[in-house]
């Protein structure tokens, strides 16, 4: 990519993570966040995470200096200042089609003709923000993996009218962050979020069923597939009301039964255990 200005959109978990990676690989970063409060916590989380690598002693402090300096900050419901003269956007709010739409539409009145509006949504069809846009060309998704700075994949959606100069441009930037990437066409859920999501919404069905307890689901799954956290714990550290939020747009994108939520998920929910964020979900958090 020859431009050197990132915009993001979102400065939650993903939107940080995003924000962090970006600044690492050298590029100018503007922040837009509707809140103040979650866009003090994603740049604390920021400083901490950098901090964190100069006591192990991959950066130095000059250079932790120069990528907090990389980054520009605006906590408003305007885009303006962020996204004006950016080459790259990558929104990272949460999962609202109306709330993204609105975004894209408004990013493609205040970007020069030339920058890339990419969404890093985990489930709704990129042709259907593409869509309301006069550079459908030019929509690209660009799903990042939770926690950002450290999974390498990313998976990098083509909707019916991206554009191959797009798609080129968009490879480029993401590897130039230090990723790897799959390119996926554009489907609900795509493939990381229509698998994971199946897994994790049979957990619970095994729950519901009482062939195991949580604790020993997560203990046979870690020990069997040796995953670092078990589909209870990774519930919990998503958070069960976004992976149940994502397991109705597919399942009401296509109709296919295996995704309808658990019954179980959608009434820790409707109580608000959404997980850690919580303070409890399928585990109790202090």
């Amino acid at each position: 990519m020859n431009g050197k200005k990132v915009c993001v959109i979102g400065m939650g978990v993903m939107g940080s993570g995003i924000v962090q990676v970006c600044a690492q690989a050298g590029y100018d970063v503007s922040v837009v966040s509707r809140s103040e409060e979650s866009l003090k916590k994603g740049l604390e989380k920021i400083k901490s995470d950098l901090l964190r690598l100069t006591k192990k002693g991959q950066l130095k402090q000059d250079e932790v200096d120069v990528m907090v300096d990389a980054i520009t900050a605006n906590a408003t419901a305007s885009l303006g200042d962020g996204a004006k003269g950016a080459d790259f956007v990558i929104e990272a709010v949460y999962e609202d089609m109306e709330l993204k739409q609105e975004i894209f539409r408004e990013l493609d009145k205040i970007c020069p003709e030339h920058a890339i509006l990419g969404s890093n949504t985990s489930t709704f069809p990129i042709t259907s923000l593409a869509a309301v846009t006069k550079r459908p060309d030019k929509v690209i998704g660009v799903h990042f993996m939770n926690p950002v700075p450290l999974m390498k994949g990313v998976e990098v959606i083509k909707s019916l009218m991206t554009s191959e100069d797009t798609l080129s441009k968009t490879l480029e930037f993401v590897h130039s962050l230090g990723k790897e990437t799959v390119t996926v066409k554009d489907s609900p859920g795509f493939v990381t979020s229509r698998m994971m999501c199946l897994i994790l919404n049979e957990a619970v069905k095994m729950r519901e069923n009482e062939l195991a307890s949580v604790e020993d689901i997560d203990k046979i799954l870690r020990l069997s597939f040796n995953w670092p956290l078990g589909p209870f714990q990774l519930l919990d550290l998503i958070g069960i009301d976004i992976v149940v939020a994502v397991l109705n747009t597919i399942y009401n994108e296509t109709g296919w039964e295996r995704f309808k939520p658990a019954v179980l998920m959608t009434q820790m929910v409707r109580a608000g255990w959404t997980g850690r964020k919580a303070g409890k979900g399928f585990y109790e958090y202090t």
